[in-house]
């Protein structure tokens, strides 16, 4: 048995977890946040049997996708006076961090 925990983007992770769902993989959706740009996540755990991981892991793939973004930097702290204007940076969000984790021991109560 193994556990499966996807970080994905929060735009992904709706059609994530109902692909899992029609392919009959029970899935459990956290919100979570952090990383570089400090956004809005969805850790999903998906409880499967050794033998399964792989079609898993082809969802997450077909499911998560990495996009560009652009963003707005911080400005650096700047003596009175100085003057700053930060440009936007184009930066790649979403995809997926996949971990898959060995389980001891498995109840469904």
């Amino acid at each position: 048995m193994k556990l499966v925990v996807a970080i994905v983007h929060n735009e992904d992770a709706g059609a994530l977890v109902d692909a899992l769902l029609e392919r009959e993989y029970r899935a459990t959706r956290l919100h979570s946040s952090g990383g570089f740009l400090k956004q809005s996540n969805a850790t999903v755990l998906v409880g499967v049997e050794d033998g399964r991981v792989e079609d898993v892991l082809g969802i997450v793939r077909d499911n998560c996708h990495a996009r560009t973004q652009l963003v707005n930097p911080m400005p650096p702290i700047m003596e009175p006076g100085e003057f700053f204007m930060p440009y936007p940076l184009e930066v790649e969000v979403g995809g997926a961090t996949v971990f898959v984790v060995p389980v001891e021991r498995f109840e469904r109560l």
